[in-house]
């Protein structure tokens, strides 16, 4: 039996956890959503629109602390910007699938290099569990299980459109 998740319901499910997280901030502390590379980011831009928010959308790239950097070098095509200040910013940080928590440990370091912000929330779509570090996402659209030897990766069609696909063989 494979594993078939719906990227766009998944998608709405997400969107409406965001519009209620928003509520509960203070006015005039309206957080800034920050993307994971690739995934976040391309979640961070389509709830900006989605939400109606001004503000320009942040990228983080885990490529400079992660713990297993000699085995998966650096990836040229993702960079964090940053394009608001980090201090006293409360951030939302968003990534399509949380496994074991260690990319979400490398952005963190990433993003203190750049401040101290107020607060950080993590949302994403998929937590797939198999946690080797004390991570948990604020909001996770959906849990699953798949063996450590699959992957889970969200990709996105010319018109925007997300899908999730298993990829065999990778962990």
């Amino acid at each position: 039996m494979s594993l078939v998740l719906d990227a766009e319901a998944l998608y709405s499910d997400l969107l409406r956890s965001l519009k209620q997280l928003l509520t509960t901030y203070p006015a005039g502390a309206e957080p800034r959503l920050v993307g994971v590379a690739s995934g976040g980011v391309w979640l961070a831009e389509r709830l900006q629109q989605d939400l109606g928010l001004d503000q320009a959308v942040g990228s983080l790239s885990s490529s400079m602390h992660r713990d297993d950097f000699a085995q998966r070098g650096l990836a040229s095509s993702a960079q964090t910007k940053l394009p608001f200040d980090v201090n006293g910013a409360h951030l939302i940080v968003l990534d399509d699938v949380l496994y074991t928590g260690r990319t979400v440990r490398a952005v963190l370091n990433e993003l203190f290099d750049y401040g101290r912000p107020a607060s950080v929330k993590l949302a994403v779509l998929v937590d797939r569990g198999g946690r080797e570090l004390p991570v948990a996402a604020d909001i996770a659209v959906a849990r699953v299980s798949l063996p450590a030897s699959e992957s889970l990766e969200l990709a996105r069609a010319a018109d925007g459109r997300f899908s999730l696909d298993v990829q065999k063989g990778k962990g």
